[in-house]
């Protein structure tokens, strides 16, 4: 435990008994084991995290990229949707047709 032996923590005990007194000894223990017992908790929730994150970040690199070729031709297509005049109809590639806007009067 911690690389003490029976002899130096029976030194520790006797010195805390000492400088606390056997009427505050066990009040302090007890609230040592309590703080120790909620870091162990927080430092265990806090590795489930990061293990989490990590997990996420894997999962997420091993997903395919989108295709570049793609991404490339999209923005060539709109910029032939711009260039071409509103009533003009709109190649296959583009998709279904727009409904004609009606004029407001």
């Amino acid at each position: 435990m911690f690389g003490i032996g029976m002899t130096e923590l029976l030194v520790i005990l006797g010195v805390a008994l000492l400088v606390v007194g056997p009427k505050r000894l066990p009040e302090l223990a007890r609230s040592l084991g309590r703080a120790l017992g909620e870091f162990r908790r927080a430092s265990t929730e806090m590795r489930h995290q990061l293990q989490d994150a990590a997990d996420a970040i894997e999962r997420e690199a091993e997903r395919p990229s989108p295709q570049p070729e793609a991404a490339a031709e999209r923005p060539a297509q709109l910029k032939e949707a711009a260039d071409r005049p509103p009533d003009a109809v709109p190649s296959p590639e583009e998709g279904p047709p727009r409904p004609a806007e009606s004029p407001r009067g």
